[in-house]
């Protein structure tokens, strides 16, 4: 295994005046409503959002549903593949924070929540497509995300991020709108109530190669189960408060990006499909370019290819290879 093989962090904080960096993917969910003309009130308007979501989460001892704020800061980690110094923005996380006005404490949240990452643009926007052109049939490339899985493993057993981070990260997505979900008697007074999917999909196989297993919960005051992806116990291994702090923050992203579940006008039953063309929902107050956010996944993916997958092909499969 390459030594040299080596991760550094950087954070920003994620507020009003927040303004992505030229390294940041730009169909990341904060980085696309930090552009244009409205970029100001979409961030303001986005985090009253979560605060709010938050409180209505958090309600006991907090009669006016304001005791709490949450400060989110995004968390850049960079790759150096042959300790030249010269580096790869290869992943891109939120870390939640929480203020509490009644104590006057700052509590730690949870690290993860939003997962971007060019490696899986490649996987998926180049690869993939790449692999079934000309095909009458769908199929999946040999060893499809290994390397990608084995990257992100390594990161988060590294000792860069024991240093950072208390705990191992919970990724939050959005439920699949071709699997169809059935909700169960479990319930957790946080996360709500569980619901199981009919069948594995293609982004559960790539997380799992990421080391990640996933539940899917619907919260309380929300309308869609959220996915859950993560190492370890879910419902034990993270406080309320922080599983609160993933929650409003991710739940507030997805009502703005897939408003059509996640700002329904109809709860989600026992049985239940989403519906991308669903027309019963409402929008939010905030403008975003949902189009821009998908023709740029096929650019980030081109870039990961010429700027990491091409000119260190070698040295990744050598070191996938010796990668347990």
């Amino acid at each position: 295994m390459n030594n040299n093989f080596t991760f550094t962090i950087n954070s920003i904080c994620l507020d009003e005046n927040y303004h992505p960096s030229d390294k940041t993917r730009i169909t990341t969910n904060f980085a696309n409503l930090a552009r244009g003309s409205y970029r100001q009130a979409n961030l303001r308007n986005a985090l009253k959002m979560i605060d709010n979501s938050f409180n209505a989460l958090a309600h006991w001892d907090n009669p006016k549903g304001d005791r709490y704020t949450v400060e989110l800061e995004i968390i850049s980690v960079n790759m150096d593949i042959e300790g030249s110094g010269q580096t790869f923005p290869s992943i891109e996380i939120l870390k939640t924070n929480i203020v509490d006005s009644k104590t006057n404490k700052r509590i730690e949240g949870i690290v993860g929540n939003n997962f971007s990452s060019y490696v899986r643009d490649y996987d998926f926007s180049v690869l993939l497509p790449d692999h079934n052109k000309g095909q009458s049939t769908f199929s999946i490339p040999d060893n499809f995300g290994e390397l990608h899985g084995k990257l992100f493993k390594f990161f988060v057993n590294s000792d860069v991020y024991r240093q950072n981070f208390a705990k191992p990260p919970v990724i939050c997505l959005s439920v699949s709108d071709n699997k169809t979900y059935h909700r169960t008697e479990n319930q957790h007074p946080v996360l709500g109530v569980e619901y199981q999917p009919n069948e594995s999909s293609l982004t559960e196989q790539y997380f799992k190669k990421m080391g990640l297993q996933v539940r899917y919960f619907m919260p309380p005051n929300s309308v869609a189960p959220l996915a859950f992806y993560f190492f370890g116990d879910l419902l034990n291994d993270y406080t309320h408060l922080e599983l609160i702090s993933t929650i409003s923050t991710m739940g507030t992203f997805q009502k703005i990006y897939r408003p059509e579940i996640y700002n329904a006008n109809a709860v989600a039953g026992k049985c239940y499909q989403p519906n991308l063309n669903n027309l019963d929902h409402s929008l939010t107050q905030i403008i975003y370019d949902r189009s821009e956010r998908s023709q740029l996944a096929n650019e980030q993916g081109k870039f990961a290819a010429e700027h990491f997958i091409k000119p260190y092909q070698a040295v990744l499969e050598q070191w996938s290879a010796n990668y347990a």
